[in-house]
């Protein structure tokens, strides 16, 4: 990586430093004090192209937390809405910030603004993957199932953005995935590459039955990707990929369910398991605040 730092992507780095960052993560939930005023002073611009909930907020009181301050912006509000470059926008802005939150439906367009941007880049969510999303699903899931490394993840739908990163996340935390997708909807042949090359244990089925049994976690997302058309037919396709109670019932004992939220009840997950005990998608949700101070405070102020 170059001298600035950037968190665009889980398979930049070495599985040591996201590690470190998953247990500063954890300390800083357990003792928020900790981090007051660690990042005094720094200012985080946050650019959303696509709607934000979780990402806008955690973020937001991220830094408000760590004694920074953040801005949030639309396209709209900036040039960018009137054709001014990626390159221009990364250049004015690292003369007055700190570092950048990119939110985008286009990962090239992520790649322009690190390219041209002198101050570290954060992937708050783009086409291709969500990283800020799997550190804190990680984080959830270790405080309730214990170290991931060696159990067992089924991922059942679209192999979308979502599905991509927990791939990248199951060789960079040594965990097996079994991902079960219609063939139409199945992830890129590139990223199974990497992770094959890399000595990953991931697979793909069309069997729900067979990622499901016995998994520690089984794990969903929107079957309408933000970049998606509301298409009736990917609906009509992955209906028989609902996680509903008779699936969670093939995980292991103690198996909890994690989502990335938002969640289309009665399509990708069914409300009886969103509202179970197995459910752990709103631990899920505030672990994105924690994850994403231990992002901040890697970029920002260079720990480690």
């Amino acid at each position: 990586m170059s001298d600035i730092r950037h968190f665009i992507g889980l398979e930049a780095f070495e599985p040591a430093t996201l590690r470190y960052m998953i247990e500063r993560a954890g300390a800083l939930k357990r003792n928020p004090t900790v981090g007051r005023n660690l990042l005094a002073g720094k200012t985080l611009a946050m650019i959303f192209e696509t709607p934000s909930t979780r990402t806008r907020i955690s973020f937001d009181v991220a830094m408000n937390e760590l004694g920074g301050r953040s801005i949030a912006l639309s396209p709209d509000e900036l040039q960018l809405g009137r054709g001014e470059t990626i390159g221009d926008t990364a250049r004015v802005m690292s003369r007055y910030v700190d570092g950048v939150l990119l939110r985008t439906k286009h990962h090239e367009s992520l790649l322009q603004l690190v390219e041209n941007s002198e101050v570290p880049i954060i992937n708050g969510l783009t086409d291709r993957t969500h990283p800020c999303q799997l550190m804190a699903d990680i984080l959830t899931f270790e405080e309730h199932c214990g170290p991931i490394a060696g159990r067992r993840v089924a991922w059942l739908g679209d192999g979308n953005n979502m599905a991509a990163t927990w791939i990248q996340a199951a060789v960079q935390f040594d965990f097996s995935l079994r991902l079960a997708c219609p063939k139409i909807y199945a992830p890129e042949v590139e990223i199974l590459d990497w992770a094959h090359t890399r000595g990953g244990d991931v697979e793909v089925t069309e069997d729900v039955n067979h990622a499901a049994a016995g998994a520690d976690c089984i794990v969903t997302d929107t079957w309408i990707s933000m970049s998606d058309d509301a298409s009736a037919q990917k609906v009509e396709d992955l209906r028989s990929y609902q996680v509903d109670e008779v699936v969670m019932a093939k995980a292991a004992h103690g198996a909890i369910f994690l989502h990335c939220l938002p969640a289309k009840r009665g399509l990708e997950v069914s409300t009886g398991v969103m509202d179970s005990d197995c459910s752990r998608v709103f631990d899920e949700a505030e672990n994105r605040l924690h994850a994403q101070k231990a992002i901040l405070l890697w970029c920002l102020a260079r720990e480690v």
